[in-house]
């Protein structure tokens, strides 16, 4: 029912990942499949790539501006108090940027650590657990907005 988390890029090369919002010049933006912290989404690098300093120049700088038109994107829908940018390769070897949503409302002795150091029950419960019905809304005007973005920057 849901392989295409087996293989999260091939899967939106064929059109199979439902948490596609676009295709940008450097890969696919996502949304989470967790919205502990709304507006979660990653960036995955196509073609793939080991990591940012396996692209060239051009290849580096188009991924970093995807990340942060995507940034823009979450920071125009969502209003956090502000964004983490965060490229970590140790679970899935492949380059992919995560873009966490920060709020004000979050208890103050998490305000200033990494979205990784809250519980994992709590990042990865069933009520964060992205879903149309919850979630839907959301995702189609971080989609409308993207899409808004890219027309203006590329």
């Amino acid at each position: 029912m849901e392989n295409w988390k087996q293989d999260r890029i091939g899967a939106a090369v064929r059109g199979e990942n439902p948490m596609v919002l676009a295709k940008m010049k450097s890969g696919f933006a996502v949304i989470g499949d967790y919205q502990f912290l709304p507006g979660y989404c990653v960036l995955l690098a196509y073609p793939q790539a080991g990591s940012l300093n396996d692209l060239s120049l051009e290849d580096r700088k188009q991924y970093l501006l995807d990340m942060t038109i995507l940034g823009d994107a979450i920071q125009n829908v969502c209003k956090p108090l502000r964004l983490n940018y965060s490229t970590l390769m140790n679970a899935d070897h492949y380059l992919h940027t995560h873009i966490e949503a920060r709020y004000d409302w979050e208890p103050e002795d998490h305000k200033r650590r990494p979205v990784c150091l809250y519980p994992r029950e709590d990042r990865f419960s069933e009520a964060a657990k992205y879903s149309e019905e919850k979630h839907g809304e959301m995702k189609q005007k971080l989609q409308e907005e993207l899409i808004r973005l890219m027309k203006l920057y590329y």
